[in-house]
C-alpha cells in the first residue's frame, strides 16, 4: 500500500503492520484494518470485479499482497493510507469536547462515518455552550504541541455580551485581569457593533473569557471561536459539520507548533 496525498475519501482505521515495517500478508488480514464502510465497499467491489491489486482484478480475499508496496484500488481509485487525520469542525452549541464527567452529546458524534477512525479526539476544548472552530485529529504529538502553554497560541473569539463593550474593558484586558488563580496574560479586545467584540487570548483558563468579562460587570451570552493562530474557521463550513483540512490549512496548523 502506497502513501499518498488527500485524493479521496477512503481511510485506514489502524496501521500496525505498516508502522512496524512488516511486509507480506493476506488481503483479508489487510481488510480488517479498514473502517466499516470501506470494508463493505471492498467486499462488494470484489463481488463485482472492481477491486484491483497492482492493476489486476481481485475477487478473493485470500490473495497475498505486500502492503508496503501494493496499490489497492476500487473503481480505479487508490486507497490512500494517511498516518494521521486532521479535521476542522464548526462546533454547534450543546456538544461537549470531553467525555469525562459530562453528560450529553460528544463532539466526536459529529464525525461522518466516512471520516471516522479509531483514536480521534478534539485538540483542545470548548465549553458546551461555546461554538466555532475545533480541530479533531489522531495526532497526539501535534495536539500536545498546539496546546502547550509555552506556545502561547493565539485563539480569537467573537463575544456577545448583555451590555455594549467599553474602552475601559479594552484597557483592562490589555493589562490583564486578576482572577482567583492570579493575573491573566494580556488579551486583545476589539469593539464591534452592538454588544459584540473580538477577544484574542494566548492562554486557556477555565471559563476565562466569561470570568474576565464578569470582573468588568458584563455577562457573556454568546461565545464563538473564529481562529487559532492564522488558521481561521471558513465561512462556508456549516454549523455541526466538519471536513478535512486542506493542504494550505494544514500548513497553517503546523505553523502553530
Amino acid at each position: 500500500m502506497i502513501f499518498g496525498k488527500h485524493i479521496n475519501r477512503y481511510y485506514i482505521r489502524f496501521l500496525p503492520l505498516i508502522l512496524l515495517g512488516l511486509g507480506a500478508l493476506v488481503l483479508v488480514d489487510w481488510m480488517q484494518l479498514l473502517i466499516p464502510g470501506l470494508y463493505e465497499l471492498v467486499i462488494n467491489g470484489m463481488n463485482t470485479g472492481t477491486v484491483t491489486v497492482d492493476g489486476a482484478v481481485v475477487k478473493s480475499a485470500d490473495v497475498k499482497i505486500d502492503e508496503t508496496k501494493a496499490v489497492i484500488a476500487i473503481d480505479g481509485t487508490p486507497l490512500v493510507i494517511k498516518k494521521h487525520l486532521y479535521l476542522l469542525l464548526n462546533k454547534p452549541r450543546g456538544y461537549v469536547s470531553s467525555t469525562e464527567g459530562h453528560d450529553g452529546a460528544y463532539v466526536l458524534e459529529l464525525v461522518p462515518r466516512e471520516l471516522y477512525r479509531d483514536g480521534l479526539f478534539p485538540a483542545g476544548r470548548l465549553d458546551k455552550d461555546t461554538t466555532g472552530m475545533m480541530v479533531i485529529t489522531d495526532d497526539g504529538q501535534m495536539a500536545h504541541r498546539i496546546l502547550a502553554p509555552k506556545k502561547h497560541v493565539k485563539k480569537k473569539y467573537l463575544v456577545t455580551l448583555d451590555i455594549p463593550p467599553t474602552e475601559e474593558m479594552v484597557n483592562r484586558f490589555k493589562e490583564g485581569i486578576s482572577l482567583s488563580e492570579g493575573l491573566t496574560k494580556p488579551a486583545e479586545m476589539e469593539i464591534l457593533e452592538g454588544n459584540t467584540a473580538y477577544v484574542t487570548l494566548v492562554e486557556g483558563r477555565y471559563h476565562q473569557i466569561k470570568r474576565m468579562f464578569g470582573s468588568c460587570g458584563a455577562t457573556v451570552v454568546g461565545l464563538h471561536r473564529v481562529s487559532m493562530g492564522n488558521l481561521t474557521l471558513p465561512d462556508d463550513l456549516p454549523v455541526g459539520e466538519m471536513r478535512e483540512l486542506t493542504e494550505e490549512e494544514l500548513k497553517l496548523l503546523e505553523e502553530l507548533v
